[in-house]
């Protein structure tokens, strides 16, 4: 079975490093600058290829990523190295939660038949916000097969109230009062 490598770990790690040294936002706008590296193909090819030399791969990232931190470089350098450089979009994103978190700010994530206006979007977040008592910010999909009305999970909750879920409820009732 193939290992699923996930960017949580390296998230985790470069939060506390960042907490560490009171630099939470250059890190956040660091990792999404070298982030940004994995959607450049002809560089990714360059920084995947082993017949490059390590120190060639390191003097071109430099040069491609201007001034980083240097222990956000040094992070980059350890994933160049173990051909991890496809987590960044990963890494990035999971220290964003990590960010948000601490600030006190939770993500939900929302899903509905059909795409949503950014109005209702804010009226829902404002709910959202009163039920768990700190800012929420809606991350938004869509799902045909929820028929309509919406699901959001926020952090261990669950709010179900597609209509799929209701008539699954409806069809359970039916069967149970039909014994």
């Amino acid at each position: 079975m193939p290992r699923i490598i996930s960017g949580k770990r390296y998230a985790q790690a470069s939060f506390e490093l960042a907490l560490e040294n009171n630099e939470l936002k250059r890190w956040r706008d660091d990792l999404i600058k070298v982030a940004n590296i994995a959607t450049d193909k002809k560089l990714m090819s360059m920084l995947e290829n082993p017949k490059i030399p390590f120190d060639a791969k390191k003097n071109l990232l430099k040069e491609r990523l201007g001034k980083v931190d240097p222990l956000v470089l040094n992070l980059v350098y350890l994933l160049m190295s173990r051909g991890k450089l496809k987590i960044l979009d990963d890494i990035s994103r999971h220290y964003e939660r990590l960010l948000d978190a601490h600030y006190g700010i939770e993500h939900a994530e929302l899903i509905t038949a059909v795409p949503l206006e950014d109005e209702f979007k804010k009226s829902l977040s404002t709910q959202f916000a009163e039920m768990v008592g700190h800012e929420v910010i809606i991350d938004a999909q869509t799902d045909p097969s929820v028929i309509g009305g919406f699901r959001a999970r926020i952090g261990d909750t669950l709010i179900d109230g597609s209509i799929k879920n209701t008539l699954e409820s409806l069809r359970k009732n039916l069967v149970g009062a039909g014994r």
